[in-house]
Order: C-alpha cells, then structure tokens, then sequence
C-alpha cells in the first residue's frame, strides 16, 4: 500500500535503466546538498532518508513534520510524491528541478521521461 498525504501532488517518471532503492538513496546523498548550495548559494542542507522502500526529503526547521518530497522505485517508475503545501517555495522548486537532473544521472544516457503529474 502507497503511503499518502493528505495534501500531495503526485508526479511519475520513468527510468529507462533501472536502479534500486539504495542507488538512488546514495546518489541524492551525494549530490542533492552541494547542488542545492550552488544553485541557491544557501547553507540548507535537506535531511535525505530511507523510509521503508522509500525516500523522503525534509527539513524540520523550516517545514516542521512535512515531507517536501517522498520518492518510491516501482518498476521502472519513479513515483514522486511532493507536499501541496510548498509546490511554490523556491527551495522546493530548485530541490525538484536538481532531483529531476539527479534522476536523470542516476537513470544513465537514455535518461527518463515524465509519465503523469497531478
């Protein structure tokens, strides 16, 4: 069963190679923070880690309990599920613009493409 929100959007893209849960865990380890700091020259650092077969993306100071981005692997398909509640803060929308390239490196050359959102 799909762990839900009660306010969520949802977003599913698919990888054209897949990888696991662990994988892709590593990578946002490594990368999402510094490229985060790059891109918004801020010293957040997002907390990254594994729920279950999941993955989920806070920051308690700012965003108190909510989970900005909740990440699971079915498949070939990424389901993406991200807080309604900040679908427009900056440091939301530059975290999804990075997990989309970071999605993209993970994946390898043929890369992904978006399936649904709503």
């Amino acid at each position: 069963m799909s762990y839900l929100y009660k306010h969520t959007k949802m977003k599913i893209v698919t990888l054209h190679n897949r990888i696991n849960i662990d994988q892709l865990f590593n990578h946002l380890q490594e990368r999402l923070n510094p490229l985060f700091k790059e891109q918004r020259q801020s010293d957040l650092d997002f907390e990254i880690k594994k729920a279950g077969d999941a993955i989920e993306i806070s920051h308690p100071e700012i965003y108190g309990d909510e989970v900005l981005f909740r990440i699971e692997i079915k498949g070939a398909d990424l389901n993406i599920t991200r807080s309604e509640h900040y679908v427009d803060d900056v440091n939301s929308l530059t975290v999804e613009s990075i997990l989309n390239d970071l999605f993209k490196d993970v994946s390898g050359t043929e890369g992904t493409d978006l399936l649904q959102e709503g």
